[in-house]
């Protein structure tokens, strides 16, 4: 499999949305009907997105307030969307059979009429008042009106149901995700090309941005770039600040792209001008623990089991301690971060079995305080599990002057 281009074309081949749109609809019903649940309530952008398509306009911190879908067994997902979105909905989505418009779920009396009327207009025409509903997503005053409006229906863990839904990714998922990443590394490229002394962290985020945006990437897959340079990488400042890239330090680079409702997730450390010894020593160590964990990454083995190869590896170099307070690698899909977690350091994190169709982004980082242009460097790779081992998805190359020279 490799990116054969963003555009559809008559002459091949390439993304089948009804199939898409289908095969998203049987892996929710199937979860659904494992979790014994009449119906899924959802209001998370990925999870509209996937059970949906509605690609919509996201305004800074009301995420989760905006859009949602109600999902029945066997039945076509309806659309709550915002008023702004609505008419573009109608017109535009034909697969959706019921679009309702709502407002933003934020007032406490907008919340209640659409609770009122719009859910339970819903929840009684479909005879689910006293059924079981998964939900993902509510807040304080949400929860209160539907345990208020709905109190025979028995709310239970939607978020879960929807993350299994997500974890095996079906063949036009697959091709999202690979041209997603073929983005990700064009920007992630001329990022890496804007490095040079005097140089801010926020022009390099800035003009990897303009490339992430003529590609016809939706957004990044952080909101807050992430440019870090020098001693910036140690302990990692994980935003594009104003900071001077200098000679000596050593820059990360993690953007990554968000392309018709999938996510590609990629990183690179680089040198500005020579590396000293230590930051080779470092680059090196996570370069073995990088490439260790991806090979580990087989069907059948368990996350923590890739984690432990990893760790292994970094003790080789004595630098087993100093992984960032912060996972591994994460699964990647519809949601920019999703489960399952490689090498979460906090308890209650799930052992998992790597099965063929999980993605994942793999990102080992290191850092050692004390060295002069940081001692700070994470390598990142997109990678799905196939029948035969690991497919490393990212082609981008590592850093030559920083790998250890024999």
């Amino acid at each position: 499999m490799y990116a054969k281009g963003p555009f559809q074309v008559d002459y091949q081949a390439r993304v089948d949305f009804q199939a898409l749109r289908a095969y998203r609809l049987r892996r929710a019903w199937q979860a659904m009907e494992e979790a014994g649940l009449d119906a899924l309530l959802v209001w998370k952008d990925e999870n509209v997105r996937y059970l949906t398509s509605l690609r919509p306009q996201l305004i800074a911190g009301k995420s989760g307030l905006l859009n949602g879908a109600l999902l029945l067994a066997g039945r076509e997902p309806i659309l709550l969307v915002s008023g702004g979105d609505h008419d573009r909905a109608l017109a535009t989505m034909p697969w959706l059979l019921d679009v309702r418009p709502i407002p933003i779920l934020e007032e406490k009396g907008l919340i209640e009429y659409t609770v009122r009327k719009v859910l339970g207009d819903l929840l009684g025409h479909y005879g689910l008042r006293s059924k079981r509903i998964g939900y993902d997503l509510a807040s304080a005053v949400l929860f209160a009106a539907l345990r208020d409006h709905f109190p025979d229906v028995q709310w239970e863990d939607g978020d879960t149901v929807m993350q299994q839904a997500r974890m095996i990714k079906g063949p036009e998922e697959l091709v999202l995700i690979e041209e997603a990443t073929a983005m990700a590394e064009a920007v992630t490229q001329v990022a890496m090309d804007a490095v040079q002394v005097g140089r801010r962290e926020c022009e390099v985020a800035a003009v990897a941005m303009e490339t992430l945006f003529r590609l016809g990437g939706e957004y990044a897959h952080v909101t807050t770039p992430f440019v870090s340079s020098g001693e910036n990488m140690s302990p990692p400042t994980r935003l594009a600040t104003d900071k001077l890239i200098r000679h000596g330090d050593i820059v990360f680079i993690d953007i990554g792209v968000m392309w018709n409702g999938y996510f590609a997730d990629l990183g690179r450390t680089v040198i500005c001008g020579e590396p000293s010894t230590r930051q080779r020593e470092i680059y090196q160590a996570v370069y073995e623990a990088h490439m260790a964990g991806i090979e580990a990454m087989r069907p059948g083995a368990t996350n923590r089991e890739v984690a432990e190869v990893i760790r292994r590896k970094a003790a080789d170099h004595g630098l087993a301690e100093r992984f960032l307070t912060l996972f591994i690698g994460h699964g990647i899909g519809a949601g920019s971060n999703e489960p399952p977690y490689i090498g979460e350091v906090f308890p209650g994190s799930a052992e998992v079995e790597l099965r063929p169709g999980m993605v994942f982004a793999m990102e080992p980082l290191i850092w050692v305080p004390g060295v002069k242009g940081g001692g700070g460097v994470r390598l990142e790779d997109m990678v799905v599990i196939t029948e035969k081992g690991p497919r490393r998805i990212s082609r981008l190359p590592y850093d030559a002057r920083l790998l250890r020279r024999e």
